[in-house]
């Protein structure tokens, strides 16, 4: 039975790398091997299971923090953040991509989704970065990857998920990510500085006399107008979270009501784009949910016939020492994000895995910030980064899929480096906590 339970993991996962949907693999597969296999009587589990998902007070924040993503997307912050961002790095070589990584950092710890941040940000600065004189590369790879700190910078719906599947505080993981993320920018931000010192030509500082235009007359107005918006934003959220004022699901609702207003204020708020909104976030919202739900048919079949059981006992066997299986988990991850998306991941590995990581008392905040940089790790990775794919649909014709490949190396390697970091010096994410 308990090699039944292994068979089932791994056709599912055989499944969803041929293409079959997701969510109906999950719960389909699972369903099946649990007639075949299971007492009949074992199925009358399965629906309260069910229900204590769609009861989740904490997956509430899911809908409301897609809403206030996408909102914020239309309101126009971002276009006005980057262009102010542009000008006050301008004299610096390599001034315009540092501007793009710290918006990214902005808008990760306004919106969390990634999809509108890489898009928004490649429609803006690509074509500006390009006409400027910097290198494909170098443009794309920091677009993909600014992007992509919405998975570990909170607000994040990554986080949310694994506080879930983990069954740890949403608001320690929040905490706990915060450090992490904010060092990944620093990284991000120094690597770009030292390529661009090495190779002037290729980031290229700003004009003067476009410089000296933008610092005229009504500058200081500008620069407030474009950051103390979104940083209200994100002192209402994230404050009112560490201030112990909100849970994350509170918080979010907060965010969502927030991003609406701050449309209204840039005055781009219509009837059409609340429609617009409402049907992207229904969207995005069904599609994690029902994936949850063949998750949760998955993770309660694979209990049943013994899956969870079974591994601890051949790990406590190999005399596996608990780092060894960290190191493995992180390595199977992260290979697995360059054929799957995270949802999938988080939803079919982590289960798996988290009755072994309670079995050797880890501590499960760790291992969820570890997770989450892994995960955004696989938006990053060839062939199916989901940030190329996003940055691709949007870039000029003149920049080529190996442009987004050569440009995206560099970042990806820095997140393995930064994840190792993490794994051996775990203090880092309890400096808030």
């Amino acid at each position: 039975m308990e090699i039944l339970a292994l068979l089932l993991f791994v056709s599912i996962f055989i499944l969803i790398l041929y293409g079959y949907p997701v969510s109906f693999t999950l719960g389909g597969i699972s369903i099946i091997y649990a007639i075949c296999f299971l007492d009949p009587n074992s199925f009358s589990a399965l629906p309260p299971r069910i229900m204590g998902v769609m009861s989740n007070f904490v997956l509430l924040a899911v809908p409301l923090f897609i809403f206030m993503g996408i909102m914020l997307e239309k309101s126009g912050l971002a276009e006005s953040l980057l262009e102010t961002m542009a000008m006050l790095f301008g004299k610096v070589k390599g001034g315009l991509a540092i501007s793009v990584v710290i918006v990214g950092a902005l808008l990760a710890a306004s919106t969390g989704i990634v999809g509108a941040t890489v898009i928004t940000m490649g429609l803006i600065s690509l074509p500006t970065m390009l006409k400027r004189g910097y290198s494909p590369e170098l443009a794309t790879g920091t677009i993909a990857a600014s992007g992509t700190l919405g998975q570990i910078i909170p607000p994040s719906v990554v986080l949310v998920l694994l506080g879930s599947v983990l069954n740890v505080s949403v608001g320690n993981l929040f905490k706990a990510a915060l450090i992490p993320g904010l060092l990944l920018v620093g990284i991000y931000i120094l690597y770009i500085t030292i390529y661009s010192y090495l190779n002037p030509e290729k980031a290229p500082a700003m004009p003067e006399e476009e410089i000296a235009a933008f610092r005229g007359e009504g500058f200081v107005r500008r620069v407030v107008e474009a950051f103390v918006l979104p940083l209200l934003l994100i002192v209402a959220v994230l404050g009112s979270i560490f201030g112990g004022i909100a849970s994350p699901t509170e918080a979010a609702a907060v965010g969502a009501m927030g991003a609406t207003i701050l449309t209204i204020i840039q005055k781009k708020f219509t009837l059409n784009i609340l429609k617009e909104v409402m049907s992207q976030t229904t969207f995005l919202t069904c599609m994690v949910f029902i994936i949850l739900l063949g998750a949760t048919t998955f993770t309660f079949v694979f209990r049943e016939m013994g899956g969870d059981s079974y591994l601890i006992e051949v790990i406590e066997n190999a005399n596996l020492s608990p780092m060894v299986f960290l190191i493995m988990v992180m390595i199977v991850v992260f290979i697995a994000g360059f054929f799957i998306d995270f949802i999938e991941i988080i939803f079919i590995i982590v289960p798996v895995v988290a009755p072994i990581f309670i079995q050797f008392e880890m501590d499960l905040i760790w291992i969820g910030i570890l997770l989450a940089v892994n995960l955004q790790t696989s938006f990053l990775s060839p062939p199916f980064g989901f940030s190329l794919f996003y940055l691709k649909g949007v870039a000029p014709p003149t920049v080529t899929t190996s442009h987004l490949y050569r440009g995206i190396a560099p970042f990806v390697v820095i997140q393995v480096i930064f994840l190792l970091i993490l794994l051996f010096f775990p203090k880092i994410i309890y400096l808030l906590i």
